[in-house]
C-alpha cells in the first residue's frame, strides 16, 4: 500500500519559518488533490491548505499571506513564514482519491494520510 511521509517539522520561535515536505512511497503516484491539515491534541484535524494538480492552492484564513503551498508532481511543500504559537500542532499530509500509484498502476479510492510532523512555535 502506498504511504505518505512528512518531514521538516521542528521548534521555532514566534516569527520564525519552517518548510514542510511530503512525499509518496511510490515513485509513480498521482492524486488529484493534496493538502495539509493540522492536528492539535484533543481536537479534530484542521484544514490548512490544499491544491489540485495543475490548479492554484487554497488556504485557511488563518494562514493566508504567511504560508505558501507548492506541488511538484508527487511531492508537496508548505513554506510557513511568520509563524505564531497558534500554528503549533502536528501537520499531516493528505492525498484525496482517486489515487493512482505503482506499476502496474493501482487505484485507491480512500483518503491517504501521512503520520505527521510536529511543529512547535514558542512565544
Amino acid at each position: 500500500q502506498v504511504q505518505l511521509s512528512e518531514s521538516g517539522g521542528g521548534r521555532v520561535p514566534e516569527g520564525g519559518s519552517l518548510t514542510l515536505s511530503c512525499g509518496a512511497s511510490e515513485s509513480r503516484f498521482n492524486a488529484g488533490n493534496m493538502g495539509w491539515y493540522r492536528q492539535v491534541q484533543g481536537n479534530e484535524r484542521q484544514w490548512v491548505a490544499d491544491i489540485i494538480e495543475g490548479g492554484r492552492p487554497s488556504y485557511a484564513d488563518s494562514v493566508k499571506g504567511r504560508f505558501t503551498l507548492t506541488r511538484d508532481r508527487n511531492r508537496l511543500y508548505l513554506q510557513m513564514n511568520s509563524l505564531k504559537p497558534d500554528d503549533s500542532g502536528i501537520y499531516v499530509c493528505n492525498a484525496g482519491p482517486p489515487i493512482f500509484y505503482g506499476y502496474p498502476t493501482r487505484v485507491s479510492n480512500v483518503d491517504l494520510w501521512g503520520q505527521g510532523t510536529m511543529v512547535t512555535v514558542s512565544s
